[in-house]
């Protein structure tokens, strides 16, 4: 591993850095003069078209988004807090062309795009802090990039990019990239202090603090405490977290330079599917408890053992780190420098179902009882479940260095980006075990065992699988883009990028435990080319239209290697959008198309791998129409994704040919209204939201139907005119049971994984 060799690098690249001065640039090609890309805290729908995007501009220059040729949705810090995510995954529920199954916690999300083939984590989605990507690769198994990144006072605004230029100022990947910007101290010292509680035993601490320095010199810290047993209550407080985020920035005359640093330790219950048939309440039921929080587990073939608390859950013990500087050589050549550094553990801790649950009555013999002696009836379930643990070990750098010429009507930008990551794992799966299915249910005597159950119809048998992995990968880009000012009306943009990929794999695998041999040491080479073409035209300052076309890929990554998917998926999208953004109605619609060439998109944990290849076509909306203190947003995705060909075990299955995606809706709308009363010096804004969820399918054969759903939220905020305020948020107000998803190990199966129950939070604060 070349984990060491990381750490040196970053220090040589920020030391390199730093010794160049640092000076903004000016607003590139269709942005407003004078415009600032610094993130915004919030904006009024109708002054939305004249945020300054950063996400998908060449060498993040920045945009005035009603110029931008691109599907970009904007989120503000205010919105954020009428949505109380729960996790970062719910935020993309805020982004049309999105579908994100946030029931698994606090981490642990799956996240699908555009209909790009999924079927768990998040294959496309890539998520930076300060434009800077938090991880080499979107995804490995058991992680995808949400489960390391924690949405708190200190984020000013998010911007969540789709296709377009992805493909070319992202790592070359065409999915998402949500770009998460910090707070940014000003010239006066502002605060937020804030404590939350809910009816779910939350307890949480936010504050945030910024201001000047002196010498042009600005801070920003903030951060939380948080502690609660979780809606789904395992008996102990099984969520627990805690970051700080502090930002220092040097402003002067031509430029600046920012560095920022994240700690987080933050970790949550993994909820994983459950039985739908056994009367749990499908909202709060947890089968974790203080019976079943620790599991002693051999960890090597010498014998040695581990005791595992689950307690541990599933989350981010690390920190993010990085270092931008912005700066004008000339009048017309620009340079800019992003460096971004992630070191931690993203552990795993679960209790996995394996299997329908059973009846006691059908056991074998007709009788089980709990280890602490209770005897069951015929009528209890039982079911099998197994303590899953994964260790990992993350390390990432990423340094993205641009150059900027600007001559008259065009601006050319010529860069080179650099990524290094690796992954360390420790993994022990299986290991199931009977336990009475119900809400913190005990393990079953030994006299049942999960052989018993596999002979009663349920699950898969006793098996184990561990293993210990090494992964280390280096990549390298260079990337050209243009954009050309043809008329006052129509401009033309334009890039090329090239990436070279480099990864070693070295693994030790086992009966449930590394067995001490080494099984794959592997290196892999891979090279493509991305690209990306659009023409903008502007109709007047209110109303555009663009038209894309991009191509993009995904390299194999370290669970590539070790199932033998090598290949690079290539992407193929088209785009064509309508702005508009007017008085009482704000509208960015895009219409898209996709392709994706590659055989290496394999279906979850499903035997025989099952991997297709896929089109979807589709339209997007984003909306917002203001009539006084009235507001209605409007974010709505309709989507077309079908199987144009499928492998089942590497042989072709023209069965599947034509059926819909897995677990991704056709149909999906979000409506928020919102009014504010003003009364006297006091202010009152109530806000809701509605999400209607089409029916999906489980299963790629599409025998497994996932019905749709319609989810409610709704809260009242008053904020008095000396700085005090307190909000009330009802989250799944009429406790809607929609599942994300089936059982992914066992689709046919009578499990599922349902939304969370209704929950209430509390919260006041002073704003100074």
């Amino acid at each position: 591993m070349r984990t060491n060799s990381i750490s040196a690098f970053m220090a040589s690249v920020a030391v390199c850095t730093l010794a160049s001065p640092a000076i903004a640039r000016e607003p590139r090609s269709g942005q407003t003069a004078g415009a600032s890309t610094e993130p915004q805290d919030a904006a009024s729908p109708e002054d939305e078209a004249n945020i300054i995007v950063v996400t998908g501009t060449a060498g993040g220059s920045g945009i005035r988004k009603q110029d931008a040729s691109f599907a970009i949705t904007t989120i503000s810090a205010e919105d954020l807090v009428n949505a109380a995510p729960k996790s970062t995954a719910e935020v993309f529920a805020l982004v049309p062309g999105v579908w994100a199954e946030s029931s698994g916690g606090k981490a642990g999300a799956n996240i699908d795009v555009r209909g790009l083939p999924g079927g768990g984590d998040a294959p496309f989605v890539t998520i930076a802090l300060q434009g800077a990507p938090i991880y080499g690769t979107p995804m490995l198994s058991f992680f995808e990039q949400s489960s390391i990144i924690r949405v708190d006072e200190t984020i000013a605004s998010v911007e969540a990019l789709r296709g377009g230029p992805n493909a070319v100022f992202g790592r070359g990947e065409p999915g998402v990239t949500l770009n998460l910007r910090l707070k940014e101290g000003g010239d006066e010292n502002r605060g937020r202090v804030k404590y939350t509680m809910s009816d779910y035993g939350l307890n949480q601490i936010d504050a945030v603090v910024s201001g000047p320095l002196g010498n042009g010199l600005y801070y920003m810290i903030g951060g939380y405490y948080s502690t609660s047993p979780g809606i789904r209550d395992a008996q102990f407080q099984s969520e627990r977290g805690k970051q700080i985020t502090a930002h220092i920035t040097y402003r002067h005359a031509t430029g600046k330079i920012s560095a920022y640093t994240r700690w987080t330790d933050d970790v949550g219950q993994w909820y994983l599917p459950m039985s739908l048939v056994s009367g749990n309440n499908l909202g709060t039921f947890s089968q974790l408890g203080n019976a079943t929080r620790f599991r002693t587990l051999q960890v090597n073939a010498a014998g040695a053992t581990e005791r595992f608390d689950f307690r541990n859950g599933r989350g981010w013990r690390g920190s993010i780190s990085g270092l931008t500087i912005e700066q004008d050589l000339s009048d017309a050549l620009s340079l800019r420098d992003n460096l971004g550094y992630t070191s931690g553990s993203a552990d795993t801790f679960g209790l996995v179902p394996d299997g329908a649950p059973v009846r006691v009555s059908a056991l074998p013999g007709g009788t089980a009882q709990t280890a602490g002696g209770q005897m069951l009836a015929g009528s209890d379930y039982v079911q099998n479940y197994g303590h899953w643990v994964v260790k990992k070990d993350l390390r990432s750098l990423s340094n993205d260095l641009s150059l900027a010429w600007r001559a008259g009507r065009n601006e050319l930008t010529a860069g080179f980006f650099l990524s290094r990551f690796s992954s360390d794992d420790f993994w022990t799966l299986g290991n199931f075990t009977p336990m009475q299915n119900v809400q913190n249910g005990d393990f079953l005597s030994p006299a049942t065992t999960c052989a018993t159950l596999q002979a009663a119809g349920s699950g898969s048998g006793c098996w184990r699988y561990g293993i210990r992995s090494q992964g280390d990968a280096q990549a390298n880009a260079l990337y050209l883009a243009d954009s050309l000012e043809v008329t006052d009306k129509l401009r033309i943009d334009a890039g090329v990028r090239r990436e070279w990929l480099t990864l070693d794999y070295v693994l030790d695998s086992g009966p449930g435990y590394p067995d001490g041999t080494t099984d794959m040491n592997t290196r892999v080479k891979a090279s493509d080319w991305a690209y990306t073409a659009a023409a903008n035209y502007a109709f007047s300052d209110r109303l555009g239209i663009f038209a894309r076309y991009s191509s993009g890929f995904v390299f194999p990554d370290f669970d590539d290697v070790r199932g033998n998917n090598l290949g690079v998926n290539a992407i193929r999208q088209t785009e064509l959008g309508l702005k508009f953004s007017g008085d009482t109605l704000r509208l960015f619609a895009t219409g898209f198309h996709n392709t994706n060439s590659s055989f290496d998109s394999v279906v979850g944990a499903v035997t025989p791998p099952t991997s297709y290849r896929t089109r979807s076509t589709g339209v997007e909306l984003d909306a917002a129409l203001m009539l006084g203190n009235f507001n209605l947003g409007m974010i709505a995705t309709y989507q077309d994704a079908k199987v144009t060909q499928a492998l089942v075990g590497g042989i072709p299955s023209p069965a599947l040919v034509g059926n819909r995606i897995l677990r991704q809706p056709r149909f999906q709308l979000r409506l928020s209204p919102s009014y504010d009363v003003a009364v006297g010096d006091w202010g009152l804004n109530l806000y809701g939201a509605a999400a209607i969820v089409d029916d999906r399918f489980g299963d790629l054969a599409n025998t497994v139907v996932l019905k749709g759903f319609t989810k409610v939220d709704m809260g009242i905020k008053l904020q008095s005119p000396f700085g005090a305020f307190g909000r009330i948020h009802a989250d799944n107000l009429f406790n809607s049971r929609g599942l994300t998803e089936g059982d992914p190990r066992s689709p046919s199966s009578a499990n599922g994984r349902p939304i969370l129950g209704r929950s209430i939070l509390f919260s006041v604060g002073y704003d100074f």
